[in-house]
């Protein structure tokens, strides 16, 4: 039996555009251990959207794998027919989107959502609204009988995305993908999310993908973390690795971004220059080379390969290649 809930091996994403074919991932390699919570950051359009559509297989009618394997549960989520994905989505397979706002249906009541969604359970009405109530309690939200009967607009953002979590894991998923769900809370809300999601994850003894680019969210709720750049994995291994001893340049500088690191008051936010390259016509060689401080001459022409750091702690960067 493998130890992954979740193994994806030199997976690649391409679009196509007016403009030619953007290739959005490239050999991407991640393992999501059982029981464990892994975290994926970087920035925006690093391809953290394109992952999550790509394992739910919902990605855009313009977009085609060339190459790549996703394995769930033994099984090639890639090879699997649309009825046999639909099985998986909702029951083995869960999902928390970003935007508490948007993701439950406005026109129907809480309870009617949740009992819905439990169409696969050979069980009474009574016992699916009892099993709703169970999961609005486990979540926090008050008098949860009663307000299995209101409609969304009367919950704030935080209780939606309370709710949004109580359904997901209504069935008990072997897999939760998160997708910065604390992204439109506030502060408050953000850590009162990120500790319900470690409590029911440790209860329910899933596995969770917890997509972010907040990476004091990522320290403090996750296991591992897989660091994402254009596209490509850059680095990964334990939080504590990582955040402690950084091996990518590309890391070196998400941390130094990150606003619980900057010691001194300033009005400007620190940033990595330069641009994100254009993912039609790729650089040759290393993928960070033009916004890299301690780029090298082997840098301009030849691709790094992914090497062992330490134990479980992976980089790609020739500076850590033998040379």
């Amino acid at each position: 039996m493998s130890k992954n809930v979740l193994t994806i091996r030199n997976l690649s994403v391409n679009y196509q555009t007016d403009q030619g074919t953007l290739q959005a991932m490239r050999n991407v390699n991640i393992d999501v251990p059982k029981g464990s919570i892994v975290g994926v950051v970087g920035e925006s359009g690093c391809g953290k959207s394109t992952l999550i559509s790509t394992i739910i297989r919902l990605l855009a009618t313009n977009a085609d794998i060339p190459n790549g394997e996703v394995d769930f549960e033994g099984r090639d989520i890639l090879t699997l027919s649309e009825d046999e994905m639909r099985k998986l989505r909702g029951d083995r397979l869960s999902i928390v989107f970003q935007d508490p706002m948007s993701s439950l249906n406005p026109v129907l009541t809480i309870g009617k959502q949740m009992t819905d969604i439990q169409y696969r359970d050979k069980k009474t009405m009574a016992q699916k609204r009892q099993r709703s109530i169970n999961m609005l309690e486990s979540v926090g939200i008050p008098d949860p009988a009663s307000r299995l009967n209101q409609y969304p607009h009367e919950f704030s953002g935080g209780m939606r995305q309370r709710i949004a979590i109580a359904m997901a894991l209504q069935a008990e998923p072997s897999l939760l993908i998160a997708d910065e769900p604390t992204t439109a809370l506030d502060a408050t809300l953000e850590v009162q999310i990120i500790h319900l999601l470690k409590q029911l994850q440790s209860t329910i003894g899933c596995s969770v993908l917890f997509i972010s680019h907040h990476l004091g969210v990522i320290a403090e709720l996750c296991d591992y973390v897989v660091v994402i750049y254009a596209g490509e994995v850059v680095e990964e291994g334990t939080v504590s690795d990582v955040f402690k001893r950084p091996q990518h340049p590309y890391t070196e500088k998400l941390l130094e971004c990150d606003p619980a690191n900057i010691a001194q008051k300033t009005r400007e936010l620190p940033t990595i220059p330069g641009n994100v390259p254009d993912l039609v016509s790729l650089p040759s060689g290393c993928i960070f080379k033009d916004r890299c401080h301690t780029k090298i001459d082997r840098c301009d022409n030849e691709r790094p390969q992914r090497i062992d750091a330490a134990d479980k702690h992976y980089v790609s960067c020739h500076l850590r290649s033998p040379q």
